[in-house]
């Protein structure tokens, strides 16, 4: 054993104690934190797990994209983020059980990511089309025939649709999204469902596609498969009948859901109903859109006011079986989706008539 200079064994380490240590023994007093200081740690935490949830709600809504959209590149250029667009969305009564594809909603929009606003122009389904190049009929039984000559012809329906209403509307369309009736039906009810002011009682029954439209007059919230009712509404067969309804009188109803799905979009967790809406309904949508670009449109896009969008009706007179357009609200709606993509974001009175 070894010895110190004094002669005595040296001591036990563990024994000693540094003037640090003795600090730490001894007791001290707590430093208490402020509330403010309490609050704001709080506050970063709420932060940071809203970044963590937000991406990750986003990473999986982007995956539900690859689904939806075509796998062609998208320039840089040519993003939705900087390059104001335009789109044809057909809305089809395809089902199963009827195998058909007359388009009962038929809009274009103009997007600009500049001012963060769009334009929608819709039409009346049975619009006669008189354009060169096509024989005049219903705008709504064109889609359903390009069906048909898809495979002599080798050109899509969607891009036959595109061209024929790049014309009529003197605008080069870019892009072209289908929704079936399950879609819409889909979408709303991933959104919670929907509130509408149904202007009056609305009846309709056919057993034949199990379709029984029950709708009445006053405030109301909708599920997906009664707003899909109350868009295609057009006349009764009930006992007894309710009022009909005219392809203005629909559109109107079309652009009143919109809105207000863009409501349900922008409440509380609006973010994680995009993944909900775009996972429902993935496997009811045709679209020309790539992939990278529907991501493009959802980062430019998601967050837009309804405040932002105009959305412009366009009307006509009824003369059986066709609707015969206003040509100045056609001029005017022409004229607003022109003025979109140049940035100027004017809201259009179209209830004048010539």
């Amino acid at each position: 054993m070894s010895m110190d200079s004094n002669g005595l064994p040296p001591r036990n380490q563990g024994d000693q104690k540094s003037p640090s240590k003795m600090k730490q023994d001894s007791p001290q007093k707590k430093k208490r934190q402020s509330p403010f200081r309490k609050l704001m740690k709080l506050i970063m935490v709420l932060v940071i797990l809203g970044v963590v949830a937000g991406g990750g709600y986003l990473y999986m809504i982007y995956n539900n994209v690859i689904k939806t959209g075509t796998d062609l590149p998208v320039a840089a250029e040519n993003s939705a983020k900087v390059k104001p667009l335009t789109m044809l969305i057909l809305g089809t009564d395809y089902r199963e059980e009827t195998n058909s594809y007359l388009t009962d909603v038929v809009m274009v929009a103009s997007m600009n990511p500049a001012t963060d606003s769009a334009t929608l122009v819709s039409l009346p389904r049975d619009t006669l089309i008189q354009l060169n190049g096509y024989s005049q009929r219903k705008l709504n039984a064109y889609y359903p025939r390009f069906k048909v000559a898809e495979k002599e012809s080798g050109i899509t329906a969607e891009e036959e649709m595109r061209v024929m209403l790049s014309k009529y509307l003197d605008l080069d369309i870019d892009y072209v999204t289908v929704l079936n009736f399950q879609a819409f039906s889909d979408a709303v009810d991933a959104l919670g469902g929907v509130d509408v002011n149904a202007s009056q009682n609305m009846c309709y029954r056919d057993t034949a596609d199990g379709t029984n439209i029950n709708i009445k007059e006053g405030p109301q919230h909708l599920s997906g498969d009664e707003a899909l009712d109350y868009v295609r509404y057009r006349k009764s067969n009930c006992d007894p009948k309710t009022p009909a309804s005219d392809d203005f009188s629909r559109n109107q109803r079309q652009s009143e859901v919109l809105q207000s799905m863009m409501d349900q979009m922008k409440s509380l967790g609006g973010i994680v109903k995009i993944g909900k809406v775009v996972g429902a309904v993935s496997d009811n949508i045709t679209t020309t859109v790539e992939s990278d670009q529907v991501k493009n449109f959802i980062s430019a896009y998601w967050d837009m006011s309804k405040d932002n969008v105009n959305f412009v009706p366009v009307t006509g007179t009824w003369n059986s079986p066709y609707v015969y357009i206003n040509q100045n609200e056609l001029t005017k709606a022409k004229e607003a989706l022109a003025q979109e993509l140049a940035g100027e974001h004017v809201f259009v009175d179209s209830t004048s008539s010539e």
